[in-house]
C-alpha cells in the first residue's frame, strides 16, 4: 500500500480536469447499469467535490470542452495547484492549512463513506464481546464502507478475512506505521479471522528512486516490524509483491481481470496518472485491488470466491478500493468493507509532513529513550501559550498540540486522558508536563517493541511469508 507519510505528489488543473472528465464517465455508466443510490449519490458526491476542486484552483467553474491551458501536466505538479485552504488528499498526498489537521468530516462526505459513530462502536462491542480498542473509542478510525456487512457476516458465522499492507520506502518506521498494524492485530484477535499483509515494494520500485534489491531488502525489514505487533504466524500471511505475484495464478488472474474492467480514462481521473507517467504505475492500482478477493489465496481459501475482505487503513488509500468496489461485483466477487483511520501527526505539527529522510519529524521504530525524550522536548509542536503567566490564565490547546495528538493514540486510560485535557486546557499542566506525560508513554512502548523485533529472526520472516495453509478451515 502507498505510504502517505513519503508522498510528494499534489493534483495540478489539468489532473483534476482529467479526474472530473473520469468521474463524469463514472457517473453516467453506474446510472446506465442502474447501481445502487448509494453507489450513484457517492459517484455524484465526488464528482462535485472534484469540481469545487477545479473552481479553487482555476478560479473559473469546470468546462468539459475547456481544459486548463497552460498546465503541463507531470507527476510532481506545484503543490499549490489547489487552494492552500483547501485539504487534498490522495495516495501520494495529505495536505491541510489548518494546525488541527484534516477536516475528517469533509473528508467523508468528499470521499462518500460513512461515519463510525457510537451505535456501529457499540455493535462490535456486542459483536466481539470485547471493549472497542482505543482507535475506534476515540475516533482515531472514524470512517468506514460496509462494517455493518461485516458484522452480519459474522454474527451469521460466515467468514471474512483482513487485508492491510505497507509500502516499503525505508528500513526504519515510526509510530505512525504501527497505527493500521496495531488496531489489525486486535481486529484479528477479537474475530480471529485470517490476515494478508501486502508488502508492495513493486509500487515502491516504481514510484521512487531505489533499486528492485533496494526495495525487496525494506520489505524483509519492514516485515519483522510487523510480526514484532504479536500477529499469529498461523493466521498471517505476509507476502511481498515482488515475490508472490509471479508464483500464484489466482493472484495473477485476479490482477488481470481488475484490469480488463478500468479503463486508462478512470485510472487517471481516479489518481491523477499522466501520460507522461510510466505504464507500471497505471498499472499498480489491480496489484493493490487483488489481495481484496479470496481468490488470491489459493492455498488459504482453497477457491472459495464469496469469502468478503475487511480493510483496515488510512483514508489517502480510498481511492484504490473504491476503484475496487466498482469493479467487483462485475468480476463476481463481494465488496470488500473499509475501515478507516485518520492520519499520524508529524512532530512539527499536523500540517507538515512526516519524512523518512528527517529523523525529526517523527519518533523512529529504532530511537533510543534518550533520542524519543530529545524530540519530544525540541520538536513537537506545543499548543501552549508564549509564557507561563499567560499558559496559567489562559490554558493550552489541545487540538493542535502534538504531544497530546500522540497521547489520544498511545495512552490507554480514557480517564487519564481526559484529565490531561482538562489540566492543560485550563492552564494547571504547562507544556514541560505534558511533554513529559507522552514521554514516558513513548519510552516504554518503543523499548518493548524493539524487545520483541530483536526475538524475530530471518527464519521467522521466511515462516510469516511463505505462501501456506493458516489455521482456518475454509469448505
Amino acid at each position: 500500500m502507498a505510504d502517505v507519510t513519503n508522498g510528494e505528489r499534489c493534483a495540478s488543473p489539468q489532473e483534476l480536469f482529467n479526474s472530473i472528465a473520469a468521474q463524469g464517465e463514472l457517473v453516467k455508466s453506474l446510472k446506465a447499469r442502474k447501481a445502487s443510490k448509494e453507489e450513484i449519490d457517492s459517484a455524484v458526491k465526488m464528482l462535485l467535490s472534484l469540481k469545487t476542486s477545479y473552481k479553487a484552483a482555476m478560479g473559473e467553474d469546470y468546462k468539459a470542452d475547456c481544459p486548463p491551458g497552460n498546465s503541463a501536466p507531470n507527476s510532481h505538479s506545484d503543490p499549490k495547484a489547489v487552494d492552500d485552504k483547501e485539504d487534498f488528499v490522495d495516495p501520494w498526498t495529505v495536505r491541510t492549512s489548518s494546525a488541527k489537521g484534516i477536516d475528517y468530516d469533509k473528508l467523508i462526505v468528499q470521499f462518500g463513506s460513512s461515519k463510525i459513530d457510537k451505535e456501529l462502536v457499540n455493535r462490535i462491542e456486542r459483536a466481539t464481546g470485547q471493549r472497542p480498542h482505543r482507535f475506534l473509542r476515540r475516533g482515531v478510525f472514524f470512517s468506514h464502507r460496509d462494517m455493518n456487512q461485516v458484522l452480519d457476516a459474522y454474527e451469521n458465522k460466515k467468514p471474512f478475512y483482513l487485508y492491510t499492507g505497507r509500502g516499503p520506502s525505508s528500513e526504519a518506521m515510526h509510530v505512525g506505521h504501527l497505527i493500521p498494524f496495531i488496531f489489525t492485530k486486535w481486529l484479528q484477535d477479537v474475530f480471529d479471522v485470517p490476515l494478508v499483509v501486502q508488502m508492495s515494494d513493486d509500487e515502491k520500485y516504481l514510484w521512487k528512486d531505489l533499486t528492485l534489491e533496494q526495495v525487496y531488502g525494506y520489505t524483509l525489514e519492514n516485515a519483522k516490524d510487523i510480526i514484532a505487533c504479536g500477529f499469529d504466524v498461523n493466521k498471517t500471511f505476509i507476502f511481498s509483491d515482488l515475490d508472490y505475484v509471479g508464483m500464484s495464478p489466482g493472484f495473477y488472474k485476479n490482477v488481470v481481470k481488475i484490469q480488463k474492467h478500468v479503463t486508462f480514462n478512470q485510472v487517471k481521473g481516479i489518481f491523477g496518472f499522466t501520460d507522461s507517467d510510466c505504464i507500471g504505475k497505471i498499472s499498480f492500482p489491480a496489484i493493490q485491488a487483488a489481495p481484496s478477493f479470496s481468490t488470491s489465496f489459493p492455498q488459504i481459501f482453497h477457491g472459495r470466491a464469496d469469502v468478503q475482505c475487511l480493510i483496515p487503513c488510512a483514508i489517502d488509500q480510498d481511492p484504490y478500493f473504491r476503484m475496487t468496489r466498482d469493479v467487483a461485483p462485475r468480476i463476481g466477487y463481494p465488496k470488500p468493507a473499509l475501515l478507516h483511520s485518520t492520519f499520524f501527526p508529524a512532530l512539527q505539527g499536523a500540517q507538515t509532513k512526516m519524512s523518512a529522510s528527517d529523523p525529526n519529524s517523527s519518533i523512529f521504530l529504532t530511537d533510543t529513550a534518550k533520542q524519543i525524550k530529545t524530540k519530544v522536548n525540541k520538536h513537537a509542536f506545543s499548543g501552549g501559550r508564549d509564557t507561563i503567566e499567560e499558559h496559567r490564565q489562559f490554558g493550552g490547546n489541545c487540538d493542535v498540540d502534538v504531544s497530546f495528538m500522540y497521547l489520544t493514540f498511545f495512552l490507554e486510560d480514557d480517564d487519564k486522558l481526559e484529565q490531561i485535557r482538562k489540566d492543560y486546557t485550563s492552564g494547571a499542566m504547562l507544556t514541560g508536563e505534558l511533554k513529559k506525560e507522552l514521554i514516558e508513554v513513548l519510552q516504554p512502548l518503543i523499548a518493548e517493541h524493539q524487545a520483541r523485533r530483536k526475538e524475530v529472526t530471518d527464519e521467522m520472516v521466511k515462516e510469516f511469508m511463505t505462501p501456506r495453509q493458516l489455521s482456518f478451515h475454509f469448505q
